[in-house]
């Protein structure tokens, strides 16, 4: 008696300790198509909006200033 209440103690600790993982890598994706489309642009769009972020943060969307004319950087003629 104690083995069988010993293994479903093992079994019970093991299904609570792995909660929630597969053991194979689940599909990041949706398999119907227009909802992966969505999925996809939405990801992408953050994507190109994570690097805009990058290069507004080490100031790499300004013009340069190494330049052998004159570089105002606003806006106006």
């Amino acid at each position: 008696m104690r083995k069988i209440l010993a293994a479903l103690a093992i079994l019970v600790a093991s299904l609570a300790l792995f909660e929630g993982c597969a053991p194979v890598p689940l599909p990041r994706y949706a398999a119907y198509k227009p909802r992966r489309v969505e999925q996809l642009l939405n990801e992408s769009e953050n994507l190109r909006q994570a690097g805009d972020d990058w290069e507004r943060f080490w100031l790499l969307d300004q013009p340069s200033h190494m330049t052998p004319f004159r570089t105002h950087g606003g806006l106006g003629p």
